[in-house]
């Protein structure tokens, strides 16, 4: 790994202008009415895996267009009151996995959900369970997911799994143990991206963390990194020549900055600057654009990984800070 964006001198001034179409909140605003108009019908199964300290629940709620999503609920055994809950979005590839891989939230007393990834789950990270049942239009597509529907933001993958994500919150509040004026989510890359579009299109979160996130200044993304996931942008576009503006105005409906510019809850977010996957300045972006109270910790010869398990401390302080 080397350097390879801007210093960071440059990286920290950098406030670019948001590519975002007139009718950006009009799009959400009808997406998450459809997605209200089902019953959200959360359900909390009891699963029996051994665990002495922990009760785990097998998830279902009704997300995009009504369809069912799947996700765990970890909560502290020895618990009185209602607890503080914390919403967990997962990376790309991956899936909700099994509850023994995420112990550590509901170890620090948060009643924690972790949401599936609709469709994802084959990339030989954790599991999914969540099929994605909705056609993305007629479209070609790139291999990967940000070229799902890519015709159109109505079709596109990320307008599901943004839904999905804000519906999970509310499948967290339902729990009758947990307090939903307290609030948080959590996530790193793609899950980061998902706490940023989350975080801007509710205002009813108490915390944001966003770890390297992904889904964020498309264009630049595309154009200064090779690495995956971004560089299905670019593939599809080395064939598809003339549709550049087309592509990238359906992305920025999808676009972390964009969510971060509507952020009401304060945000901790992370950076590596040798991080190829999610270019440091595509992550300043966001960061420099969000509307709230806000904390960055920088990482300088870590790439995607970040901060790691070491980045854990903070998040358990910042968590601690807003939603105690």
């Amino acid at each position: 790994m080397a350097f390879f964006d801007w210093p960071q001198d440059r990286l920290i001034s950098y406030l670019p202008e948001r590519e975002e179409q007139p009718d950006f909140d009009d799009f959400w605003q009808a997406t998450l009415d459809e997605a209200a108009s089902h019953p959200l019908n959360a359900t909390f199964t009891p699963w029996s895996g051994g665990l002495d300290t922990v009760d785990v629940f097998d998830v279902e709620f009704s997300g995009f267009h009504g369809q069912r999503v799947k996700a765990w609920l970890l909560l502290p055994r020895h618990r009185s009151g209602k607890l503080p809950g914390l919403v967990q979005y997962i990376g790309y590839g991956g899936g909700r996995g099994i509850p023994y891989e995420r112990l550590a939230y509901s170890a620090a007393g948060y009643a924690h959900l972790v949401m599936d990834n609709r469709g994802q789950g084959g990339g030989g990270k954790t599991t999914a369970d969540t099929h994605d049942r909705e056609v993305s239009g007629t479209a070609p597509a790139s291999p990967g997911y940000l070229t799902r529907g890519i015709d159109d933001p109505a079709n596109h993958y990320y307008r599901r799994l943004i839904t999905d994500a804000v519906r999970a919150v509310d499948a967290l509040a339902a729990h009758p143990d947990v307090d939903s004026t307290r609030i948080g989510v959590v996530g790193g890359s793609q899950g980061g991206g998902l706490a940023l579009a989350v975080g801007g299109l509710r205002e009813d979160l108490r915390a944001v963390v966003a770890d390297v996130p992904f889904l964020c200044h498309y264009r630049r993304a595309s154009q200064v990194t090779d690495a995956g996931p971004y560089w299905e942008v670019a593939r599809y576009l080395a064939g598809n020549r003339f549709e550049v503006e087309n592509v990238i105005r359906t992305l920025s409906y999808f676009d972390g900055v964009n969510f971060a510019s509507r952020a009401t809850a304060p945000g901790w977010l992370s950076v590596g600057l040798m991080d190829k996957i999610c270019p440091p300045s595509t992550v300043y972006a966001a960061f420099n654009h969000y509307a709230a109270d806000k904390d960055l910790a920088v990482f300088p010869y870590n790439g995607h990984e970040g901060g790691g398990d070491y980045g854990l401390p903070r998040k358990l302080a910042a968590l601690e800070s807003s939603l105690r």
